[in-house]
């Protein structure tokens, strides 16, 4: 019984623990871009991470950039955060910090060698 049990709990925080982690790709300009996290989002400071590649080969020589906005909504004024990109152990590192839970809108940005601004705009959930 002891064992079922265990097995039970086992399972359910296995399925949990990671059951909000953000995983999101995109192709803008021919360039594959995928777009995580490692831990579940929260109001707060989050890690988030960017790989970026092009014809399957990383690229090492971008500029990156963020903005994460929720838009006016009644009795809630509009909200953004911006920050850049690092490129840390063979991905970009942005710290987000999400003022409160909600839908927030994303505008991904990065430079290539060429000086071409490539933008990506999606979603996350908090």
């Amino acid at each position: 019984m002891k064992k079922i049990l265990f097995s039970m709990i086992l399972i359910y925080s296995a399925v949990f623990i990671n059951a909000d982690i953000i995983k999101q790709n995109g192709i803008k300009n021919a360039y594959n871009i995928k777009l995580y996290t490692k831990n579940t989002p929260i109001s707060g400071d989050n890690q988030f991470f960017v790989q970026l590649f092009k014809d399957d080969k990383f690229i090492a020589d971008a500029k990156m950039k963020i903005k994460v906005f929720m838009p006016e909504m009644p009795g809630m004024p509009y909200m953004e955060y911006k920050t850049k990109a690092k490129l840390v152990n063979g991905e970009y590192k942005m710290m987000i910090n999400f003022s409160m839970s909600g839908t927030w809108q994303y505008h991904l940005k990065f430079k290539t060698s060429d000086k071409k601004i490539h933008t990506l705009r999606g979603s996350v959930n908090i």
